[in-house]
């Protein structure tokens, strides 16, 4: 089903993946609590578990569930930064799925200030996953006809939008060292 915000953050809080614009390509998302879900996109997009997730949200405070508390420091570096395309690996709260961080005692996480992304998480009321939409191997989608070529009907809702034109995926950093971990 192709579909607005709306309806994916209902198809998210029912336990679904789906399909959804960022800065510079289709993401998957689930909602990052549900093991099933986080199980399923897993092996739609044929990643291995240790490789761990990027979370995304709306606003910093969509993410305080999966984060420790950031110092004065670092806060500062990531409010320069977000909302936009930098993602940031910082310590991650106990309890956050090991689907979701790659058994690391870290996260990857990105206020996004793409309009149709935020919308997204602001419609499902917290973060969500995202990582590129294409099986492992594959080229990332980049418009809902690409989504639909590489899962045809396994994905249970693919919003409908057009992608940041970024042509590169967003930056990491990591929040400890200042390193530049994907350019």
């Amino acid at each position: 089903m192709v579909g607005d915000t709306r309806n994916a953050a209902a198809t998210l809080n029912a336990g679904g993946v789906i399909a959804y614009p960022t800065e510079a390509v289709f993401g998957l998302g689930c909602d990052p609590q549900n093991t099933q879900a986080l199980k399923r996109l897993l092996a739609l997009k044929k990643r291995p578990v240790d490789k761990g997730l990027i979370l995304i949200a709306a606003s910093i405070d969509q993410l305080q569930t999966y984060i420790q508390p950031f110092s004065p420091e670092e806060l500062s570096q990531v409010s320069s930064t977000w909302p936009g395309p930098v993602t940031w690996v910082v310590p991650v709260k106990e309890g956050v799925s090991d689907l979701v961080t790659g058994k690391r005692d870290t996260i990857a996480v990105r206020v996004t200030n793409h309009p149709v992304a935020a919308q997204l998480c602001r419609d499902f009321g917290g973060a969500i996953t995202s990582t590129s939409a294409n099986q492992s191997g594959q080229s990332p989608a980049r418009t809902v006809a690409d989504v639909q070529a590489q899962f045809g009907d396994q994905l249970d809702c693919i919003v409908e939008g057009q992608t940041g034109g970024r042509g590169e995926p967003t930056t990491i950093r990591d929040i400890k060292t200042g390193a530049l971990l994907r350019p």
